[in-house]
């Protein structure tokens, strides 16, 4: 039976993603930084997964495709990070709920292990999510 993390989603601002951001969104150091979601050791176990691996994250909004990594900056069981950018954008939805601004911290997201799917870059996102291409 494929096991599934029920987590809190979490997005923000990396040091990474910033510099990522900078090269430009069509940089292999956005791509690095962005797709990629943080996990505690101890969901990582849960889930029986490893750094690199793929995952899936799953939301009201969408899922998603990206690289799991340890959170390296304490313990976090029960909640997962992302880095802002395209990837969190699909799961994070564009509902306000009359704030002018989406929920980018503290909803629900279902996580499993994704092997042998690719995560997709960002051309191939948003051709997938908006059937075109940032040009």
């Amino acid at each position: 039976m494929e096991q599934k993390l029920r987590a809190t989603l979490i997005t923000g601002r990396t040091i990474e993603q910033g510099v990522g951001k900078e090269r430009g969104k069509g940089s292999e150091e956005y791509y690095v930084s962005c797709a990629v979601c943080f996990f505690d050791k101890s969901d990582m176990i849960k889930l029986g997964i490893k750094n690199g691996s793929t995952v899936r994250v799953t939301s009201k909004y969408g899922s998603v495709i990206v690289k799991a990594q340890k959170y390296r900056w304490g313990v976090m069981s029960g909640m997962v990070f992302m880095p802002c950018g395209s990837w969190a954008n699909v799961i994070c939805g564009d509902e306000t709920y009359s704030m002018g601004m989406p929920l980018f911290k503290g909803f629900p997201v279902e996580v499993e292990a994704a092997p042998h799917q690719p995560v997709l870059t960002l051309e191939e996102l948003l051709m997938q999510q908006f059937g075109r291409n940032s040009e």
